[in-house]
């Protein structure tokens, strides 16, 4: 059975629920804030001196976050490894080497889970400083800025306090931004983040698991509506050693002759790369519909990948992946709204937009993940 990041992909529904909530609790905690006292002459000083009190909340609400992420991050890591395992035995069912694999007990405490959620935290942990300085310092924005609006007699306290708020929300509440320069709302960095782990956990567990039986080569399924990272890889040969580079090798055939003292049968396989190579050239990105599977020599066929039957292109994920991203953001207003009518005027955009999404879905023949719609799942 192949492996792939879709193996893993239900696995961080959990943390993104966890940060879902979390970040809908900060909204409103937000907007309940600067909606106390919001019609007294004294709000702005009523605002300033009541920071500590929101400072408190939200960080109250980050380290129950983190505590709640880091064992949910690692019960995902375990579980994608041992599907990665799974995958390895099912792939070569009846044969001796699966029975092999089936029979090694592996503990769910392997290296490769320590190392990655050990990896996992550290590159979390930012976030975790970055909530409350980002919730207070928006804060601490609206209440100068509405102060100044007016006294300038422009709009109404109230008015000025959600047009202040609606723009973060819509931003998300740390708007992060990662090593590529690509902006993030806390939740949706967090499950990139999470799936991102739990797939390479999950390769991860295959690929050991094949390595234990001397299975040296791997070939990457063909996938449609592939994305430009993948393509170079898609029917690659890949070999699990650390060589890098495009080269021939000449290998022993997976048949070979039953006779006594027969020669051995070799092939020839043109091996792309290694797997190292290509998953640090995007390969099983998040989001990555490819999958591995164990390759053969004389015996496996390389994959091609049949037409999209609706004609939808890369584009076209694309495209919904914005119309999610949209979605999740007027979510976020309606959290942060301070009164009914800005909270029915936010629901009526996620509705638009999910219309949208069911048009292009129907249209293309694209699966609709519900999942990437959602903000605080659990209400």
């Amino acid at each position: 059975m192949p492996v792939s990041p879709a193996m893993a992909e239900d696995l961080a529904a959990e943390v993104r629920a966890l940060y879902d909530d979390a970040e809908t609790a900060l909204l409103e905690k937000l907007a309940a804030a600067l909606a106390a006292d919001i019609e007294s002459p004294r709000w702005a000083e009523l605002k300033l001196a009541a920071v500590g009190n929101l400072r408190e909340a939200v960080e109250r609400v980050a380290e129950a976050l983190q505590q709640d992420a880091d064992g949910a991050v690692r019960r995902a890591l375990i579980a994608a490894y041992a599907r990665g395992r799974q995958a390895a035995v099912a792939e070569f069912g009846a044969l001796d080497i699966g029975r092999e694999l089936m029979a090694r007990a592996t503990l769910p405490g392997a290296a490769a889970v320590d190392r990655l959620a050990a990896s996992m935290a550290e590159d979390s942990r930012p976030l975790y400083v970055r909530i409350t300085r980002a919730v207070v310092d928006a804060y601490r924005a609206i209440v100068a800025r509405v102060s100044g609006g007016v006294l300038l007699g422009a709009v109404t306290r109230r008015q000025a306090s959600q047009r202040a708020l609606d723009a973060f929300a819509h931003r998300g509440i740390t708007g992060f931004v990662d090593k590529a320069g690509r902006r993030w709302d806390m939740a949706a960095y967090a499950e990139m983040a999470v799936r991102s782990v739990t797939a390479r956990a999950a390769i991860e567990g295959h690929v050991d698991a094949l390595a234990e039986v001397g299975v040296g080569l791997v070939v990457v399924s063909a996938a449609p509506l592939e994305c430009p990272l993948c393509a170079p890889w898609e029917g690659e040969v890949l070999s699990l050693g650390p060589e890098p580079g495009p080269r021939a090798v000449r290998v022993a055939h997976a048949i070979q002759p039953e006779r006594l003292l027969a020669p051995t049968r070799t092939v020839v396989v043109h091996v792309a790369g290694s797997l190292v190579e290509a998953r640090a050239a995007g390969l099983f990105h998040p989001n990555c519909r490819h999958s591995l599977a164990a390759y053969l020599p004389g015996v496996t066929t390389r994959p091609q990948a049949p037409p999209h039957p609706h004609g939808a292109t890369y584009e076209d994920t694309q495209h919904q992946r914005y119309l999610e991203r949209q979605v999740r953001a007027w979510k976020r207003r309606s959290a942060a709204a301070m009164n009914d009518a800005a909270r029915r005027r936010a629901n009526a955009r996620v509705r638009d937009y999910q219309a949208r999404i069911r048009e292009l879905t129907d249209a293309k023949g694209l699966a609709r993940k519900r999942q990437r719609e959602q903000i605080g799942a659990a209400r």
